[in-house]
């Protein structure tokens, strides 16, 4: 059996399963879990940065979703328009929990049918979220993508819930993405530095592609993620989207937001640089 590695250096989350055990349940006790009232999702957006700054987010998203299922499909990104759809192609992937299998047959059907790549590089969006899908559903097996951001995408989503249906597969799906990366440290800092620029990276920039993506205007997104710079990995939204479409969930809603500001600042004044993240379900 091949395995795919985890290769993300100490830091981006815990190593240990206890540690991410205390910290999901943490995470869920501490407020995260109060925004998945209702009927459970069977799509979602979450962050992928190191959990420090994100994690709690990511686990609102990740517990949102329906418990049972055979699949999570979770769909990185970081991949320009023009590049194929990536999948891993080994037959599970070590996490602290223990390995996670491969749904082969569902990704060698989307490779055939979307054009896809082997995913042969080292990536923190699907990385990221894997530790706590393996947490939230032992049982399940892991379909591992990336996707572009482009149109496509949206049709790749589409043929994820048309080839589980073939498959008679009952399949989650986890886009991957954050949001506004601000300052210095990115080059980009349309509104200078310091409160200001957090606040409009909150209200409006952040907020516009939030508010695309609740519409279930795909095309509205991808604008937004290239016009605004406000998503790292639009082609997994665009991915969920399309999943969401085909299968009736309807739009999305938002369970949780915050930047990297929160963590690193605690109120005092804003850093030189931040990035957005948010939690969305659909259905």
């Amino acid at each position: 059996m091949k395995k795919r590695e985890m290769h993300l250096p100490p830091g981006w989350y815990p190593g240990d399963s206890d540690e991410i055990s205390r910290f999901l349940k943490g995470s869920l006790q501490n407020g995260s879990s109060k925004h998945n009232a209702g009927s459970p999702a069977h799509a979602a957006v979450a962050p992928h940065a190191g959990w420090y700054y994100s994690g709690k987010i990511a686990a609102g998203a990740v517990s949102s979703l329906k418990r049972d299922v055979t699949t999570v499909a979770v769909i990185g990104g970081h991949l320009p328009a023009g590049r194929p759809p990536l999948f891993a192609p080994e037959d599970a992937v070590c996490t602290p929990f223990g390995d996670m299998e491969i749904d082969d047959e569902l990704r060698d059907a989307l490779t055939r049918e979307t054009g896809g790549a082997d995913d042969l590089y080292i990536d923190n969006t699907v990385e990221v979220p894997v530790p706590m899908v393996r947490f939230f559903f032992p049982e399940a097996m892991l379909l591992w993508l990336r996707l572009p951001a482009e149109d496509s995408s949206f049709d790749a989503g589409k043929a994820i819930a048309q080839a589980a249906k073939k498959l008679n597969r009952r399949i989650n799906v986890l886009a991957s993405t954050d949001l506004t990366h601000y300052g210095v440290n990115y080059g980009f800092t349309p509104q200078g530095t310091g409160k200001a620029a957090l606040k409009w990276v909150k209200e409006v920039n952040d907020l516009n592609f939030i508010r695309a993506v609740e519409s279930g205007d795909n095309r509205e997104v991808l604008k937004r993620a290239l016009q605004d710079k406000s998503s790292c990995s639009a082609g997994a939204v665009l991915g969920a989207m399309g999943f969401a479409e085909e299968t009736g969930l309807g739009k999305a809603r938002l369970l949780e937001y915050a930047t990297s500001a929160d963590a690193l600042s605690r109120g005092e004044e804003a850093p030189d640089s931040f990035v957005g993240y948010a939690a969305l379900a659909f259905g």
